[in-house]
């Protein structure tokens, strides 16, 4: 189906295809309505050689998040509103046991390559790009508020680092395509 894709989806589909996993785009232009409610839409069903499906929801960020006014830098940004994290529970309960909720954190990497996390990073359309992913689950049980004003949740960086996996460790693909860069254990700094 068309849909609008923003530049971290297209790369997290380009990653797919390279590395040949099967994958359905999901039309979020329409809310599915369940029960008389109209819940979030994720944006793709993955096929991992092994294992459930995955109901991947992504989440584009920085790496690192430089603030407006060029100071400050924040790395693992790992924001959602609450809306995601409820439309993602109610998918994964209605696709059943067969199926796994996830977020795929998908990282525009800026800064000097020595900065980067250690792994692969994509290339896509002349940016580097590096991808993370953690389940719901494990998700729901560390987030912690983060906005009431804009309905978000976070996970502290201690808790994010013990739940996200890079997703080359769940895809197994292609040799690299960026430079690599990174600090050594793959979530520094």
């Amino acid at each position: 189906m068309a849909r609008n894709r923003d530049h971290y989806e297209s790369a997290f589909e380009d990653y797919l295809q390279v590395r040949t996993i099967p994958f359905v785009s999901v039309d979020e232009t329409r809310r599915a309505v369940f029960a008389g409610t109209k819940i979030k839409s994720f944006d793709y069903v993955v096929y991992p050689p092994a294992g459930r499906a995955w109901l991947v929801d992504v989440k584009g960020r920085h790496f690192p998040y430089v603030d407006e006014q060029g100071g400050t830098k924040r790395y693992w940004e790992s924001w959602i509103t609450r809306e995601d994290l409820a439309g993602l529970a109610d998918w994964e309960s209605a696709f059943g046991d067969e199926y796994e909720a996830r977020l795929v954190f998908a990282y525009l990497l800026q800064g000097p390559p020595d900065r980067w996390p250690a792994v692969t990073p994509h290339l896509f359309e002349g940016e580097c790009y590096a991808f993370y992913t953690a389940g719901l689950a494990d998700y729901r049980e560390a987030c912690r508020d983060r906005s009431d004003r804009w309905q978000t949740v976070s996970v502290p960086n201690s808790a994010f680092r013990r739940i996200v996996r890079p997703l080359d460790a769940l895809l197994p693909g292609s040799p690299p395509l960026c430079p690599s860069g990174g600090m050594p254990g793959g979530l520094s700094p």
